[in-house]
């Protein structure tokens, strides 16, 4: 194992830090895997963990994958850790949230369409050049943006390979708030501190709900109450449910 992913995690908080500012934080096949671990245990930890944190060491966030790591590690597989990191990254039930400093370039922008909320600083940037490099898109990424930003922004993005600035992310959804350098470590704690503050059972749940592909909207009411009642009948629930309705009992 190497530093180059440094997992840490405090009050139901993991945070995964990529502490590889020598190399931009490019991403090699080992950092995959660590990311892909961190991402498991969290999701497994359901009554222990609220949610994920993913940040970047020095002034860029990701400038993509690592290309001579790619290359020395040969073909690429179905089972290889970058494409496990994909499978899990896009299906965890725990809420993700990514603070960008500086660059976020190919996999560095396209991991960030998996998370929940996304954050950024005014000196961002976002470019998929995949086009360019004689690739396709990745991550559902050719799904994924045109569903963010429509289909001829997405073809700015994904076929010219042009990169766009952090209030373009903003109106494109792919970044939820831009704030100045200064404060995005503490825009994102304050984040993290609400989620961490909320029922975990019915935080997952509903980021489930969010994520599951759409459906007629008779299923999504059933789909909906299947779960609903789940938590309705959770310790948790009720205690929350029985302290609100003794404090309406004590207003009046």
């Amino acid at each position: 194992m190497t530093d180059h992913v440094v997992v840490t995690e405090q009050q139901g908080i993991v945070r995964i830090h990529l502490n590889r500012p020598e190399k931009r934080n490019a991403l090699t096949q080992a950092m995959y895997q660590q990311m892909t671990d961190a991402l498991r245990s969290a999701d497994e930890r359901d009554t222990e963990v609220s949610a994920v944190l993913i940040t970047g060491e020095g002034s860029l966030f990701c400038a993509g994958n690592d290309l001579g790591d790619f290359l020395r590690h040969g073909e690429l597989k179905p089972d290889s850790p970058v494409f496990q990191f994909l499978q899990v990254i896009s299906s965890v039930h725990v809420p993700v949230v990514a603070a960008v400093q500086g660059a976020a370039v190919g996999i560095g922008t396209t991991l960030l369409l998996h998370c929940d909320l996304v954050y950024a600083t005014q000196d961002a940037q976002f470019v998929m050049p995949f086009v360019d490099m004689g690739l396709v898109p990745e991550a559902a990424s050719s799904q994924l943006v045109p569903l963010l930003c429509g289909h001829t922004k997405a073809s700015e993005l994904l076929l010219l390979g042009e990169a766009i600035d952090a209030h373009d992310a903003e109106r494109y959804n792919i970044v939820n708030k831009v704030v100045s350098s200064e404060q995005l470590e503490p825009t994102v704690m304050a984040v993290m501190e609400k989620l961490a503050a909320k029922p975990k059972r019915s935080l997952r749940l509903s980021k489930k709900l969010l994520k599951t592909p759409f459906q007629p909207i008779q299923e999504r009411i059933q789909l909906e109450l299947q779960d609903f009642l789940q938590v309705l009948a959770s310790p948790e629930t009720q205690a929350i449910i029985a302290g609100k309705a003794a404090g309406k009992g004590a207003a009046k």
